[in-house]
């Protein structure tokens, strides 16, 4: 089979493979860049050992447990708290205060965390607002949304649980006045725990959250297409209120939406919604309205409408809750099947297990009463310590009462368990008698080539032998060679053994040149350091050479006044001629005056510089 159409099957397959995982797990990757995602399936493939993609389809069809295994390897959650610091810092100083400012004081300010992993994205948006707001203010007023298709990731995430190295970009301050010690891990505040809502959802396919005024996804649209990528700013921009902000990742930028968005911080990836700009593809539900009820007559009738419209929806297990959030209702097929009580009802639903679990409802009923239509979840898992797992088909309903005004949402669940796992079963059965039929078919194809495969390999064996013979050649080559250089080198150190005894002779013999003169001489590079210090400069000047090697010769403080000597160096260095000899009033180590006879020579021999020669004249009498 040729390269190019063994390419395009593979490329088919991988296309099935995406499509099996979409259609079995509701997990939709076929927006995401092919040459990433080919290679992180390749990756989970090698690791239990599997070649092609048909096998490995196989293989999750027989263990469900390998999906999670292959999630994990495709969904790269990483995160951390107030990661990339200097991005936070400018979001904190500069975006936030003019948020707040935009906002009245009592408004709501509506967050979204999209790809938020296992959560410390979410909870660092937590911190930073209780920093401006203040606790009180921000449990009233701030609501984020923490989404990702990573179901794993979002269990960890609804703990709020992480050990203590995860909590290293934190001050202490901070660390103690948001967390709180749980065992060997630490648990973000109950309080504030209870302003983020976690929940499942795909941003290539999901309805977007709406009316928000800070939307956060960093580093999660580099791995799609450009397709997948226009239709999610497409999303992201309807998500936004009128000059909210959007804040990407570093690797994302938007070039081409200039006319929907501002920038605000192209180095922090910021940017403002446009003002005046039509959001597509949807269209933000009317707002939320409550009809006015008074006294205790009013609130009856109320709960009595919305009793009776719940009833008439739910056949099975299902529950209600009105728009404050509370739970009104929940039927007897609720009670038995998740534990619940009468004493549940008039509490709030986000206190209830059932809220997040088996999927995140809390979400999913905001979207549904903005969006006035019925939402669906098919195949959602319900696991508990011990149990077999179960499945429910569930149908979030809002429910309108009069004068077409919200008045609750209706929850029902339908147990598919039985179904499910028929359905599995067949269909694994099936797929194993059909991949058994296709290798009894290939078999014979095998047997039929093994032949010709052995010929060839006897063919190969040959020719390898006289690749084999050839490299021995060469190798002996190659050892002569490394001979011959060994010599050179042996020849070579002998050189540089002989050149350095050669210099340390000529060093010896000029220190023993420079200690023989009974005059003072003292050897400037250009930039007029010391360079040498004789043994008549050190009986002369009391100086030692340790102590003036290397030091700019002006800078020395002695008995001889160096700057009356400046301008006869300077010229003796610019004309490369030696200078006439000049006497100069010194004073030498013994404390005696003299005059110094000082005489200045250029040093040709290192590159510029001078020699500066320096004899004691007649005395002027002792200090």
């Amino acid at each position: 089979m040729s390269e190019a159409p063994r390419a395009a099957e593979t490329d088919e397959e991988l296309e099935d493979l995406l499509g099996f995982l979409r259609d079995a797990r509701g997990f939709d990757f076929t927006g995401y860049k092919r040459s990433s995602l080919g290679r992180r399936i390749r990756k989970r493939m090698a690791d239990v050992g599997i070649n092609a993609y048909a096998d490995y389809r196989d293989l999750l069809e027989a263990n469900a447990d390998e999906f999670r295994a292959l999630f994990n390897t495709i969904l790269i959650n990483v995160t951390s708290l107030f990661r990339d610091a200097d991005a936070w810092t400018f979001l904190q100083h500069e975006v936030i205060p003019e948020l707040l400012e935009r906002l009245g004081p009592q408004d709501e300010i509506r967050v979204w965390s999209a790809g938020c992993s296992s959560g410390e994205e979410a909870y660092s948006l937590a911190i930073m607002f209780a920093e401006h707001l203040g606790i009180e203010e921000t449990l009233t007023r701030v609501k984020i949304y923490g989404t990702d298709v990573d179901e794993e990731a979002l269990r960890d995430a609804r703990s709020g649980l992480y050990p203590g190295r995860a909590l290293e970009p934190l001050s202490p301050e901070l660390r103690d006045k948001y967390f709180e010690v749980n065992g060997s891990q630490f648990s973000f505040r109950p309080d504030l725990r209870r302003r983020v809502i976690f929940g499942r959802h795909d941003i290539t396919r999901d309805a977007p959250i709406s009316r928000l005024d800070l939307l956060v996804c960093r580093n999660a649209l580099m791995y799609f297409n450009v397709e997948a990528q226009t239709q999610i700013i497409d999303r992201f921009h309807f998500a936004l209120r009128e000059r909210g902000f959007l804040f990407l990742g570093k690797a994302e930028m938007l070039l081409n939406d200039a006319d929907r968005f501002d920038v605000v911080s192209m180095r922090q990836r910021i940017f403002r919604r446009r003002a005046g700009n039509a959001a597509t593809p949807y269209q933000p539900a009317p707002p939320k309205l409550r009809p006015h009820f008074g006294g205790e007559l009013q609130s009856v009738a109320r709960n009595r409408q919305v009793r009776d419209l719940v009833l008439d929806a739910a056949p099975g297990a299902a529950l209600a809750v009105d728009t404050d959030g509370i739970v009104v209702l929940i039927n007897n097929h609720a009670r038995v099947q998740f534990g619940l009580t009468t004493n549940d009802i008039g509490r709030p639903f986000q206190d209830l297990e059932i809220s997040y679990r088996p999927v995140e409802l809390r979400s999913l009923i905001d979207q549904a009463t903005h969006e006035r239509r019925t939402l669906r979840v098919n195949g959602a898992e319900r696991r508990g310590a011990g149990e077999d797992a179960q499945f429910f088909d569930i149908t979030v309903q809002p429910l309108v009462g009069a004068g077409g005004l919200p008045a609750a949402t209706n929850i029902t669940f339908t147990d598919v368990t039985v179904a499910t796992k028929l359905k599995a079963e067949i269909k694994r059965v099936r797929e194993d008698l059909e991949t058994a039929y296709e290798e009894l078919q290939s078999t014979n194809e095998e047997l039929e080539t093994t032949n010709e495969e052995l010929q060839s390999s006897i063919e190969e064996l040959e020719t390898t032998n006289e690749e084999l013979q050839s490299t021995n050649e060469e190798l002996e080559t190659t050892n002569e060679e490394l001979q011959s250089g060994n010599e050179e080198l042996e020849t070579m150190n002998e050189e540089t053994r002989i050149r350095s005894e050669e210099l340390d002779e000529a060093r010896a013999f000029l220190e023993g040149v420079l200690t023989s003169i009974a005059a003072a001489v003292v050897v400037l590079d250009k930039k007029l350091n010391v360079k040498s210090w004789n043994r008549g400069a050190i009986d002369l000047w009391g100086l030692r050479t340790d102590e003036v090697l290397d030091t700019p010769f002006f800078g020395l403080d002695f008995g001889l006044p160096t700057q009356r000597l400046r301008a006869v160096v300077e010229d003796c260095v610019s004309s490369g001629k030696r200078g006439a000899p000049v006497e100069i009033d010194a004073v030498n180590r013994l404390g005696r005056s003299f005059v110094c006879s000082v005489q200045c020579s250029p040093f040709d021999g290192h590159r510029g510089g001078v020699v500066l020669l320096m004899e004691e004249g007649r005395s002027v009498g002792a200090t």
